[in-house]
């Protein structure tokens, strides 16, 4: 994570935390990344959340379109990460 943080991710990391709902989430997003980009992290987001809920690779590969090499490296964030899909997998789960 140090290798992340500097004052230019801590600016636009506070810029997100003022977000309030998902339009904003949109306008904001739509405004400072590519829609690919978005895609992607969205991509990712939902990869991390079905092999939270373990699902096999060949039914995340056909429901996502994702690669087997982007799957292997969420799951690699998933299992030696920080555990920010968990935190936030808890938090939307009420937990």
């Amino acid at each position: 994570m140090d290798k992340l943080r500097d004052k230019n991710t801590d600016l636009l990391f506070q810029a997100i935390l003022t977000l309030e709902n998902v339009d904003e989430c949109y306008a904001f997003f739509e405004d400072i990344c590519t829609v690919k980009e978005i895609k992607s992290i969205a991509q990712r987001f939902v990869v991390a959340k079905m092999l939270t809920e373990k699902r096999v690779y060949s039914d995340i590969v056909n429901e996502t379109g994702a690669s087997t090499a982007t799957i292997s490296r969420v799951n690699r964030s998933l299992n030696y990460g920080n555990d920010g899909y968990q935190m936030v997998f808890e938090r939307m789960n009420g937990k």
